[in-house]
């Protein structure tokens, strides 16, 4: 009788372990849900070389939390005044009527803040305004000084400070994680065949510190290697980087001290 009683309860054993390798859900642990953060990104082509919006879009399947989807509002030189103004092609305020959003990615043009101080309040005062009656935070994304004017970002960052405490707004220091790099790893090549846009580098960059900004997670977890996929579902490459490069880019990020979304 013990032993058709132990055997029983093995045969039940058995019969529940094989259940459970049958069984993804209960065989291992489901994969936690994350969020979805939508962002708008509203600029010019600072933000559109090497597809920023794409590249952090794809970079958040590396996070544990937030998957954020990404749409742009771009056009080349142009200001977040002709964007108020609906000008020069922009459909900057088509957009925000009929979608929504959760943040709003804002790029000033690379001279804004050299042109003159006031108008750069003035104008950010204005998008912030209108970015937060659409029920989305607005964000900057700190311009960066050109290759041949690297003392650009004096004035440049001392106008983005000014202006998110005056608004009360995060900024991402794009500008100043660029010369954070220029000074420690001169030889990494931040702009594009011009003196003014972003290399892949540079992109891989920002959209870096979009990603810390958004998730507040380590970025050591990011393929050097971006990819997304196209209309088709086959793979589509957006950045290749050097694992050296991608090592130290990130390790600069992590270790560079700014204000996220979560602290």
């Amino acid at each position: 009788m013990f032993v058709k009683t132990i055997w029983k309860y093995f045969l039940i054993f058995i019969g529940l372990f094989l259940l459970t390798l049958n069984n993804p859900i209960i065989g291992q642990y489901p994969e936690l849900k994350k969020d979805t953060l939508k962002a708008l990104f509203v600029g010019n082509s600072f933000t559109y070389f090497y597809n920023l919006p794409q590249v952090l879009e794809a970079m958040s399947k590396s996070s544990k939390k937030f998957y954020i989807k990404t749409r742009h509002s771009l056009v080349g030189g142009s200001t977040l005044s002709q964007h108020l103004n609906q000008e020069k092609g922009t459909k900057t305020i088509d957009i925000l009527n009929k979608e929504s959003f959760d943040y709003v990615i804002l790029n000033h043009h690379s001279l804004a803040t050299i042109d003159g101080a006031k108008s750069f309040l003035d104008t950010s005062k204005q998008i912030v305004e209108l970015v937060k009656a659409k029920n989305a935070i607005p964000v900057f994304m700190q311009t960066w000084a050109y290759k041949s004017k690297p003392l650009m970002i004096n004035p440049i960052a001392d106008a983005y400070q000014n202006m998110g405490k005056q608004l009360d707004v995060d900024i991402v220091p794009c500008g100043l994680l660029s010369s954070q790099v220029r000074k420690l790893r001169p030889e990494i090549n931040l702009f594009d065949d011009d003196d003014k846009h972003p290399s892949k580098n540079a992109t891989y960059l920002n959209a870096l510190a979009f990603f810390k900004y958004f998730t507040n997670e380590k970025t050591k977890n990011i393929p050097k290697r971006i990819t997304t996929t196209d209309q088709n579902g086959q793979k589509l490459w957006l950045l290749f980087l050097s694992q050296q490069n991608a090592d130290f880019l990130q390790q600069l990020v992590d270790n560079y001290d700014f204000k996220t979304i979560i602290n």
